[in-house]
């Protein structure tokens, strides 16, 4: 589904935020890619992103070369992709409902496929009851799941989430990966990019270590796949 290949990003003055980084990632596999901050970590969402383009190697989705899209073909390629962020970005000049419309809206869904799949995507984090309130009003848990809903509202096949347990105790932070998981069941591939060890090692999912723009291990820790 992910595969890398060699891939390259240096930043204008020399920067190389990452060198020849190549791995494979299936389709409804989960993993984690960690490592210290400055390690290429959100380069490497960008690009999956399509917002960097790599400097030099190849980044293919779904056996397709993202260097050879055009610029018009990406808002559609970008439509497989789910997007968690630590912050969750929710807008709170607007409700629940409208929070995780979002990308439909921009997609240009009719409104009556539109409310079909808010739902759905609520009902999934189990915030089906919360969907007329503002964000500011529900907790810190309730808040990033309203943005995993959105991030899967439109049924992306990829789910990118950088630090999506950055802000929220174990036990929320349990309940998050216990959703990546329930996506990752139905075949979405899922790449969790987090600083929290006590996280990884309880989830048993490959890891992919990042450091200095390179991948310096990549498995599962305890040794079976």
């Amino acid at each position: 589904m992910i595969r890398f290949d060699n891939l390259s990003k240096r930043y204008p003055g020399g920067l190389e935020a990452l060198s020849n980084v190549s791995f494979e990632l299936e389709k409804g596999e989960m993993a984690f890619l960690t490592g210290p901050s400055g390690a290429g970590k959100s380069t490497l969402l960008k690009l999956l992103m399509l917002m960097e383009r790599p400097t030099s190697g190849t980044l293919l989705i779904n056996g397709k070369n993202l260097n050879r899209l055009s610029r018009s073909a990406i808002p559609n390629y970008r439509r497989q992709i789910g997007v968690v962020f630590q912050n969750h970005q929710l807008l709170t000049d607007r409700t629940v409902f409208d929070n995780v419309a979002l990308p439909l809206q921009i997609s240009g869904y009719p409104a009556s496929e539109t409310g079909r799949r808010v739902r759905a995507a609520l009902d999934g984090v189990g915030l089906l009851d919360k969907e007329n309130l503002n964000p500011l009003t529900l907790s810190g848990g309730e808040q990033q799941r309203v943005g995993i809903a959105r991030a899967v509202v439109h049924k992306p096949k990829i789910l990118l989430a950088d630090e999506p347990t950055g802000n929220l105790d174990p036990k929320l932070s349990a309940e998050i990966m216990a959703m990546f998981r329930r996506f990752q069941s139905v075949g979405v591939t899922v790449l969790i990019a987090t600083h929290d060890i006590n996280l990884i090692n309880t989830m048993d999912e490959r890891i992919m270590y990042l450091e200095n723009g390179m991948i310096t291990d990549d498995g599962v820790r305890h040794g079976h796949h």
